[in-house]
């Protein structure tokens, strides 16, 4: 069905109920029929894109891998004996980390056949009862006046040797390179 062009026709806008040329009419989203210049265009928040849910999964995953144990290098001469006749040992290494009550095992050097050389022996404590295989179990603080120092506990440690006591006390030794790490360690 064809329609008049509309040049001489008026209409009444839906929005303000004037009188407009027909011509200067459109019609809104919603249906009204208005002027050109009443026109307002439809809200894009009345028609949001759709949104996919976020991913919940990452391609190319892997677990966490488990560190393995390694020795933390001492200062130079990180062990100090307490006192004549003593088997007590305190050992000098700031900020150490290591946790009280468990057990831990003496290095010096490493060697060309994968093993470790004994630290240097002092005060008539013997290199090789330091590096005692089993390790010893320590205590953080210091040795001080026969019993522990807690205000040295990030800074020292002590423990005390089986098999010899130190002759002098007082006597810094060790040499260097000297390591502590866990007893099940190996080279």
């Amino acid at each position: 069905m064809a329609y008049a062009r509309g040049k001489y026709a008026k209409a009444i806008s839906d929005r303000s109920g004037m009188e407009f040329p027909y011509n200067e009419m459109v019609k809104e989203w919603n249906g009204m029929f208005v002027h050109k210049s009443e026109y307002e265009a439809k809200q894009p928040q009345l028609d949001p894109r759709p949104h996919g849910a976020d991913p919940q999964a990452l391609e190319n995953v892997r677990t966490d891998r488990t560190e393995k144990d390694v020795a933390s290098l001492l200062i130079h001469d990180p062990f100090t004996t307490y006192a004549a006749s003593s088997g007590v040992i305190n050992v000098n290494t700031p900020n150490h980390g290591l946790t009280n009550g468990s057990t831990y095992r003496f290095r010096g050097t490493p060697t060309i056949a994968g093993d470790y050389a004994n630290p240097a022996s002092f005060d008539g404590i013997a290199g090789s009862n330091i590096a005692k295989a089993a390790g010893y179990a320590i205590t953080t603080g210091k040795y001080v006046s026969g019993s522990r120092n807690t205000n040295f506990t990030d800074d020292w440690f002590y423990f005390t040797v089986d098999t010899s006591t130190a002759t002098t006390g007082g006597i810094t030794g060790g040499g260097f390179p000297v390591s502590v790490g866990p007893a099940t360690l190996t080279a």
